[in-house]
């Protein structure tokens, strides 16, 4: 038998009798399973998650739930296909023993695998004070659970809301309290909402629209604290500049934390910066080296990108979890000749205050922007982020249309600023600074882009390598 029988013999052992396990059963571990089983996987697979619903989608849980169009529990994922899995849902994976290649879970069960894929996510995170974040009336939003009761809540009509935090969920929720005219006041201790992810420039855009909206807007300032009545249900909230804020519901929307504790002690290269990783989701040990067994997908996959100098980034993107677990799915029953990197060009959707931002590329990666098409003064218009004489990155209100065009330059490495498309071009088009806020400040948090989808749009798409 040939060299190249014997591989070819051995991956269709594998796939006809390897253990695959996936920790994390939300859109790119169900992606993952479902594209295993298109690749002809037929051996045993186990997804474990921790919360006890089946997996779902979390984008419309701070835009359609929150406005009482679609009930939280109707918002599961759709099946593509059959998968054929033993779940272990509602149980939490405690720790991973690669040396016997298992996982271990909550309940002191122990799950076998040649294979590991690690999709656990991200959680909210919580107010820092635990008496406080306890008080009734004090919300996160990330989970289900979460997007049900905050809805109740402002179902009830609360006399004000408070939303700490102006980053995107911040800024859907402030959005949704006024389509369903409810006071809404935001604390935001950068200059502006959107800050970390779209830069200061826009983010002066975005300050604007929620005040001509009637937001309460209130930057450069943090909580101190939260205070409740004798019944345990917040009241007020005191700000740093001495001010107060009287407000039965709050919503703490101070970013997320990735889940990986339970991979301390594993070897891996983990940490509150994600799961480290190459191109085609193989998991690095500590030491920098590619394991041959773990893989990782989704919102903790931290990898170099070809189009940003290689730089690791960590996207939580709708379609970066779609394809990056279709992409480790192909690899984990591939052999090194064979494998898929994961080429996406970032993007994003969001909605609120009656326009749609739309983003390609990682915008905080850029340190100049230009105006490129549009009227900024009409809230439609498209801005291209550049970086060293090319394009990176470009956002869109009101005009996502032409984000396939601009994502076509990014994926060039296009000159910055870039050529006009020659149509409805704005008054200024010259480059000025970006205004992303430096390393440090708590608004700026440039590998973290919490996003939905455009239903409307295609979905990700493999793109293997010409061969």
């Amino acid at each position: 038998m040939t060299m190249e029988a014997t591989l070819t013999e051995l991956v269709r052992g594998f796939k006809a009798n390897g253990r695959i396990a996936i920790v994390g059963a939300s859109l790119a571990g169900l992606r993952a399973a479902e594209a295993l089983r298109e690749e002809g996987f037929s051996g045993p697979l186990t997804l474990i998650g921790d919360e006890a619903q089946e997996p779902y989608d979390r984008p419309p849980l701070s835009k359609q739930v929150l406005k009482g169009w679609v009930p939280a529990d109707h918002t599961k994922l759709p099946r593509l296909r059959d998968v054929d899995a033993n779940w272990r849902l509602g149980v939490a994976a405690t720790g991973l023993d690669r040396a016997n290649m298992q996982v271990n879970l909550a309940d002191g069960e122990q799950i076998p695998f040649d294979r590991l894929l690690i999709a656990t996510g991200t959680r909210a995170r919580q107010w820092p004070k635990p008496d406080e974040a306890a008080l009734e009336g004090v919300f996160t939003l990330r989970s289900c659970d979460d997007a049900a009761r905050l809805r109740q809540a402002l179902a009830a009509g609360p006399s004000r809301v408070l939303v700490i935090g102006a980053g995107f969920i911040g800024s859907e929720v402030a959005s949704v309290c006024r389509e369903l005219d409810i006071p809404v006041t935001v604390a935001e201790r950068g200059p502006a909402p959107l800050v970390g992810a779209l830069g200061g420039v826009i983010g002066t855009i975005a300050a604007q629209m929620q005040r001509d909206h009637g937001v309460d807007l209130r930057c450069g300032v943090g909580v101190t604290s939260l205070e409740g009545d004798a019944d345990g249900h917040v009241r007020r909230a005191r700000l740093s500049d001495g001010t107060t804020v009287e407000a039965d519901v709050v919503l703490a929307s101070l970013g997320a934390i990735r889940n990986v504790e339970w991979l301390e002690g594993s070897g891996l290269a983990a940490g509150f910066w994600g799961v480290g990783c190459d191109a085609g989701g193989r998991v690095f040990d500590i030491n920098g080296v590619a394991t041959d067994s773990c893989y990782v997908a989704g919102d903790i996959a931290r990898a170099p990108h070809v189009l940003y100098e290689y730089e690791f980034l960590a996207m939580e993107h709708w379609d970066n979890a779609v394809l990056g677990a279709g992409v480790v799915a192909h690899n984990m029953l591939s052999l090194e000749p064979d494998y898929y990197p994961n080429l996406l060009v970032p993007s994003f959707w969001s909605g609120q205050f009656g326009v749609n931002i739309k983003s390609v590329g990682v915008p905080p990666f850029g340190d100049e922007i230009a105006f490129t098409q549009g009227s900024v003064a009409e809230r439609r218009f498209v801005a291209a982020y550049g970086r060293r004489g090319r394009i990176v990155a470009a956002v869109a209100f009101d005009q996502g249309k032409w984000l396939e065009h601009y994502a076509r330059l990014i994926e060039r490495s296009a000159p910055f600023p870039p050529p006009t498309a020659g149509w409805d071009l704005p008054g200024e088009t010259q480059p000025i600074p970006a205004a992303f806020p430096e390393p440090g400040v708590p608004t700026a948090m440039p590998e973290v882009v919490l996003t939905g989808h455009d239903p409307t749009e295609r979905k990700a798409e493999f793109r293997p390598r010409a061969r």
